[in-house]
C-alpha cells in the first residue's frame, strides 16, 4: 500500500454499532478522478492537485492527484484508495488512469497492470473486457463529456486503468472465483462506499453464485463461513461449487431459487443453523439470538426433563448446550431431528422450488446430525 498522506479525505460519518464511522469512495470513484484529471491535463497542460466529481450518490467529491504525467499525446495521473472505515483490501493502493485523444468518438477502455480481464460469463461485463463494470463505465464518460465540452472537443478518449498492486490484492478477493482473473475490478454502484456495508457483501455473494449458475452448475454447496468450510473439507466434500453465505440465509437462498439452483447442501455450525430451525433466516446475533431457546424447544418435544431444559437455557454457547444434552440422553437422532428442521424451514423458505440438504456440526463434537438425504447430496460433491 501506498504512503500517500490524503488533504481531502470524505469528511461524512455514519453510526454503526454507537461508533462514528467515516465513509470512503469506490475504486470507480477513483478510476473517474484520475481519468477526468488525466484528459484535463492534455487540455490544458496543467498539472493540478485536485479534481471534483460527482457521483451516482448525489455528493460531490474534492479529490486528491498524485504523480501526475503529460508525455506528449498522452498524460496520466494517480489517485488513492479512500476506503473510509470500511476494511476493504483496496485501502490506500494507487489507482492510475492514463488518458489519449483519439479519433473514434467515445470512451474506449483499456487494460492497464494489474486491471483485471473479464473471463467467464454471469458478471455484468462481457467476456473479454477489462473488469470495469458499468456503473464506473459511466461516471468515466460522464466525466469525460464534461471535459470534452468545457474544451470544446469532439473526438473520443482512451482510457488506461492500471493498479500497481492490483494483482497481488486480488488474491485476497472473490475476484479469481468470480472468473476475473489478473487483477482487480473496477466497481461501485453509488461511488461511495459505506463502511461495513452489507449490501456489498450481499452482492459479492450473489455475484459468486451467477458466475456457478453460469457454468452449468445447478447443485450448489452453502456454508456460513470458514468453519463450514472446513468442516466440508474434512467431509471429502470438493468446494468448488461452495458460496460462503455468511449470515444471510433467507437472502441466499431466494437468489438461489431465482437462478434456478435445483439442489443445496447446507452445511454449518449448530450455533449458526439452530436459528434457522427456529425459522431466523438472518443469523447475525445483533439482529437475533435464540440458540438456547430453540435448543430447549426441541429437546422438550424429544421429552427432555426439566433440568435438562433449566440447564440448556442457562448455557452460555451452542457446545456447552450439546455437553447437557448429551448427558441428558439426547442423541443423534434429536440432532438429525434438529437437521431436518432446517432443511425443512430452507425448502420452506423457497416454496419447496429447492432440495435441500442439512449437515449439523460443533467445532468441539465434530459431526452431530444430518437430515435424512444429507448423504445422498454429499456424493454429489464428491
Amino acid at each position: 500500500m501506498s504512503e500517500d498522506i490524503l488533504k481531502h479525505p470524505v469528511d461524512r460519518y455514519v453510526e454503526k454499532g454507537g461508533k462514528r464511522m467515516r465513509y470512503g469512495y469506490t475504486t470507480g470513484s477513483c478510476a473517474t478522478a484520475a481519468s477526468k484529471a488525466a484528459a484535463r491535463m492534455l487540455f490544458s497542460s496543467e498539472i493540478k492537485d485536485t479534481v471534483e466529481i460527482s457521483t451516482p450518490k448525489g455528493w460531490d467529491l474534492t479529490i486528491d492527484l498524485f504523480d501526475c504525467k503529460i508525455d506528449g499525446d498522452r498524460a496520466s495521473c494517480a489517485v488513492v484508495k479512500d476506503s473510509g472505515d470500511d476494511p476493504d483490501v483496496t485501502k490506500g493502493t494507487r489507482i492510475y488512469a492514463a488518458v489519449r485523444l483519439i479519433d473514434a468518438p467515445g470512451v474506449t477502455f483499456k487494460r492497464g497492470k494489474g486491471l483485471g480481464i473479464v473471463t467467464l460469463p454471469g458478471l455484468s461485463v462481457p467476456v473479454g473486457e477489462p473488469a470495469i463494470n458499468p456503473t464506473p463505465r459511466a461516471m468515466i464518460r460522464k466525466a469525460l463529456a464534461s471535459v470534452a465540452e468545457t474544451y470544446h472537443y469532439t473526438g473520443g478518449f482512451e482510457v488506461t486503468i492500471s493498479l500497481p498492486e492490483g494483482e497481488e490484492l486480488a488474491k485476497r478477493t472473490f475476484n479469481p472465483k468470480l472468473g476475473v482473473e489478473g487483477g482487480l475490478s473496477i466497481i461501485g454502484t453509488t461511488g461511495i462506499v459505506t463502511p461495513m456495508s452489507e449490501e456489498s457483501l450481499k452482492a459479492s455473494m450473489r455475484l459468486e453464485l451467477s458466475v456457478l449458475k453460469e457454468k452449468g452448475i445447478r447443485d450448489i454447496l452453502f456454508v456460513p463461513g470458514n468453519y463450514g468450510a472446513d468442516f466440508s473439507e474434512e467431509l471429502g466434500l470438493q468446494t468448488d461449487r461452495m458460496v460462503k453465505i455468511s449470515n444471510f440465509v433467507g437472502y441466499m437462498f431466494e437468489q438461489a431459487e431465482n437462478m434456478g439452483i435445483e439442489r443445496i447442501l447446507f452445511v454449518g455450525h449448530l450455533g449458526k443453523l439452530i436459528k434457522v430451525a427456529g425459522g431466523i433466516f438472518q443469523t447475525h446475533s445483533s439482529y437475533s439470538d435464540a440458540r438456547m431457546e430453540i435448543l430447549a424447544a426441541y429437546a422438550a418435544l424429544q421429552g427432555a426433563d426439566q433440568s435438562c431444559i433449566a440447564q440448556v437455557m442457562g448455557c452460555t454457547t451452542t457446545d456447552d448446550a450439546v455437553e447437557v444434552l448429551r448427558q441428558s440422553g439426547m442423541g443423534r437422532d434429536y440432532f438429525d431431528h434438529l437437521a431436518e428442521r432446517v432443511k425443512i424451514r430452507c425448502e420452506r423458505k423457497v416454496y419447496q422450488n429447492i432440495a435441500v440438504e442439512v449437515v449439523l456440526f460443533s467445532r468441539k463434537y465434530g459431526l452431530l446430525g444430518k437430515s435424512k438425504g444429507a448423504e445422498t447430496f454429499e456424493a454429489l460433491f464428491k
